[in-house]
């Protein structure tokens, strides 16, 4: 039997770059095969060749033993492929059904959408794969790990034997990531073949029949994954050892950094999104927020920077109350950022590293002279950053957009470190990152720490949260229903109080 896909030979090149460089994998028929590598490495040019997005200059494509050309994702799905995003691609005010038949709708005579025709085809669909779901339920009552379930439902309504899943348990708590691994192990039952792109090693161990490393462009190995470790396979990726974001010295005060006191924040609907919150992140302190993501994190964070106005409740800062100033003042005042978004949020995608490195710091020395910017001493600071914080580029004027995704987040990383905040909000700093840089990462923020700054650390990685922080509080619809000590928990334990699963009553106790 042919081999599910081919590739043989793919070489794409972008300007001053090859980002795939004669690559070759072979994915068998039925397997569930994971593609690993670090940020640049190549994974995802190869995976946008495969689905149609992308052209490859060179080298020569297979499914089923069939040359193929593809010139949109439309010729790919034509062919039995389908791509879930690590974004999830769905509208919150249309319901399952309209999500998954939308660009694919059934017809009646006179252009009326064949809603009967669509009910029994996904019907069909998640009962042959195992994926039943609530067709006339609206997306936006769904949770994260449901809705990915309508993500691969989407594509398989479509016709895909083939799927590729980029990053797809990057916002799923542990509990989710076995129900996916479960759907998974269904579909491949039932004849499915997986292509399963992520960051977590153990998590691909668990999954994948073999795996393939791709690093710097180029193919280094296809390995079955029971003859590997986790060890091998991040030796393979960077060269070097699985970093462990493990702390283990004490070093919080009791000096109060961040204040924030009976917070409530409502939606568009005037709904509380936060509701009634209060906590306090000390000197040399890591304070960790857990929560499945839409559970009011990005709302508390939003308020604490000054993007949302709070119904009631204040923010002190160091002090100072905050909470009527402008996201300027606090800036200036010591708050440092880390966006969850790195490109909507964090930079200038087409700007160069000197004006990336200024952002949110431009009034301020050494960015700023006067009223004007004072580009020597702004190229200055950002070539500081590039040596200190190992940003890996050509100089500082590349635009950001010309670096890959851990480089991009070490900048955004040195840029708020540089201004020697009082305290950071850092919001999922590496997510979408490899091992090395995150390893990196992990390493700027316990050193930050350890000189006494004050953190907020907001994260989907629950290994990460563990490992880094002092304390957490876990955040669920909107209030805070626990204050946990990471050294008594493990990650099975802290995604069971995301879901509400466990609570804890008063005294602390569950």
């Amino acid at each position: 039997m042919a081999p599910a896909i081919e590739l043989i030979g793919i070489t794409k090149r972008f300007p001053g770059v090859i980002a795939n460089d004669n690559v070759n994998l072979t994915v068998e028929e039925g397997e569930i095969h994971a593609i690993c590598g670090e940020n640049g490495a190549g994974k995802s040019t190869l995976m946008k060749i495969l689905f149609g997005m992308q052209s490859a200059d060179e080298g020569v494509m297979k499914v089923r033993g069939q040359e193929v050309s593809f010139k949109s994702p439309t010729d790919a799905i034509d062919a039995g492929i389908g791509m879930v995003h690590q974004h999830f691609m769905l509208a919150d005010q249309l319901s399952v059904l309209e999500n998954v038949i939308l660009g694919s709708e059934p017809v009646l005579a006179g252009g009326r959408i064949d809603f009967k025709e669509a009910h029994e085809h996904l019907a069909e669909v998640g009962e042959a794969y195992g994926l039943a779901v609530e067709p006339d339920t609206l997306v936006e009552e769904l949770e994260v790990g449901e809705r990915q379930r309508v993500e691969i439902i989407k594509v398989l309504y479509r016709g895909a034997k083939i799927l590729i899943l980029d990053e797809p348990t990057a916002v799923l708590v542990p509990q989710e990531v076995e129900e996916l691994f479960r759907n998974l192990r269904e579909l491949q039952a039932s004849g499915a073949t997986i292509i399963f792109i992520d960051h977590k090693l153990q998590e691909v161990l668990e999954i994948a029949d073999r795996i393939t490393v791709i690093r710097r462009g180029r193919t280094v190995s296809t390995v079955d994954a029971d003859s590997v470790t986790a060890q091998d396979l991040a030796e393979l990726m960077v060269g070097s050892e699985l970093p462990s974001p493990e702390t283990t010295e004490a070093t919080a005060t009791s000096v109060v950094r961040l204040d924030v006191s009976n917070l409530t924040v409502l939606d568009e609907d005037e709904r509380p999104v936060v509701d009634d919150v209060s906590f306090q992140v000390h000197q040399g302190e890591v304070l960790g927020v857990a929560g499945i993501e839409g559970n009011g994190q990005a709302e508390l964070i939003g308020a604490i920077i000054g993007v949302r106005s709070p119904a009631q409740g204040s923010v002190h800062l160091d002090g100072e109350n905050i909470t009527p100033t402008s996201v300027r003042h606090r800036r200036e005042l010591g708050l440092g950022y880390v966006p969850q978004e790195r490109h909507s949020e964090g930079l200038l995608l087409d700007a160069p590293l000197w004006e990336n490195a200024a952002l949110g710091h431009q009034t301020r020395t050494p960015f700023s002279k006067g009223m004007w910017i004072d580009r020597q001493g702004s190229r200055d600071r950002t070539e500081d950053i590039r040596g200190e914080f190992d940003v890996r580029s050509p100089g500082v004027d590349v635009t950001a957009r010309a670096l890959s995704g851990g480089n991009q987040q070490k900048l955004i990383i040195g840029r708020e470190l540089t201004a020697e905040p009082k305290v950071l909000i850092a919001a999922h700093p590496t997510r979408g990152i490899d091992v090395g840089a995150q390893a990196d990462v992990w390493n700027d923020i316990r050193s930050a720490r350890a000189e006494g700054l004050a953190t907020l650390l907001s994260s989907a990685d629950l290994e990460e949260l563990i490992g880094l922080s002092d304390r957490i509080v876990v955040m669920f619809h909107g209030r805070l229903v626990a204050t946990l000590d990471p050294a008594e928990i493990d990650a099975r334990e802290l995604g069971s109080y995301m879901t509400g699963a466990t609570v804890q009553d008063p005294e602390g106790n569950r």
